[in-house]
């Protein structure tokens, strides 16, 4: 009796041990090679500065000229205001653990990442719906343009999906501090992704996973659905203009939006594939770079490439404050 309880505290030791209630995980990032680092860490600086600075010109130029103050461009300086939240939720602690030759993240730094990426991509979803809904309105119903899109619904519509985000990726950070974890804890990944945090966990994760594909086919594709129905109706609305010159007029504005989607989407759409496809979580973590750091930079370059009250915006802007030339 006593050897079979000595037998069971053993156990329980044994088990007390592997289970931690506040672990460290290692993100061991794109390479082990010493010498690519510092290559790595100039291109992601590099990267991140030119998403910070042209994000931040799209935001003040819209604060500043009083030509912008419309929803289309109140839901642009939301969409950059978000694309630099992403970056900045992801970016500096990979340069942070680069320059300090230091591949950890405590606990509360990996579910701080996993909650602030959630938000701001589900956030970024809702955004690009609401600015597809902004030219649907726009094109096919421009009498009721002022109307519908008053400055009322536009922010409630802003605060509605900020809150909707929030409270989905409280849910999943909740199941994961309900998990505990008992393997090395080494996340081939250069941020702490929700899919790769679940694949350490001793616990059963099959909740979370529903609560993943649940949430992922309700908050991406909805927007998404709302995004196709709204170019539809644009499109079927333009084919009915008599001439070519009306329709390119008419549809010229929706051209940087569907840019920016096919890039969010199309990018997003490469990782699942890119995971489903190759066994290296290395590869994947390559994959994920072209969803959480590329589309975030060219976004202000798209949407002031044809537009000339943007360009108008952003020279007055840049005249008034010679520093930032």
């Amino acid at each position: 009796m006593t050897m079979e309880g000595d037998i069971s505290r053993g156990f329980i030791n044994v088990a007390s041990r592997n289970h931690t209630d506040a672990p460290e995980f290692l993100l061991l990032g794109f390479t082990d090679d010493s010498e690519l680092q510092p290559l790595i860490f100039c291109l992601f600086l590099s990267m991140y500065l030119v998403t910070i600075l042209r994000n931040l010109l799209i935001i003040l130029a819209v604060i500043s000229d009083s030509h912008l103050h419309t929803p289309m461009y109140f839901f642009l300086s939301n969409l950059s205001f978000t694309d630099i939240c992403i970056s900045t939720t992801t970016i500096p602690k990979m340069l942070l653990n680069i320059q300090a030759q230091n591949q950890g993240i405590t606990y509360t730094g990996c579910l701080t990442q996993i909650v602030f990426a959630l938000v701001f991509d589900i956030f970024k979803n809702f955004l690009l719906a609401a600015m597809a809904y902004d030219h649907y309105v726009a094109i096919c119903h421009p009498l009721m343009y002022m109307v519908i899109m008053n400055p009322r619904f536009c922010v409630l519509l802003i605060l509605l999906s900020l809150s909707l985000s929030i409270v989905v990726a409280l849910l999943h950070s909740l199941r994961v501090l309900r998990l505990s974890f008992c393997r090395d804890l080494e996340i081939p990944h250069f941020f702490c992704e929700l899919a790769h945090v679940l694949k350490f966990a001793c616990s059963h994760t099959l909740i979370n996973s529903i609560l993943i594909y649940f949430t992922t086919c309700l908050f991406g594709g909805i927007p998404m659905c709302g995004i196709i129905f709204s170019y539809t109706k644009i499109v079927s609305s333009i084919l009915r203009l008599p001439s070519a010159g009306g329709m390119y007029k008419a549809f010229s504005p929706c051209g940087s939006h569907l840019s920016v989607v096919s890039l969010f989407y199309g990018t997003g759409l490469g990782v699942y594939v890119s995971s489903a496809l190759t066994n290296s979580s290395r590869n994947t973590a390559v994959a994920s770079v072209m969803y959480i750091v590329i589309p975030q930079m060219p976004n202000p370059f798209i949407y002031s490439l044809r537009n000339r009250d943007m360009k108008g915006a952003l020279r007055k802007l840049i005249s008034r404050t010679p520093s930032l030339l």
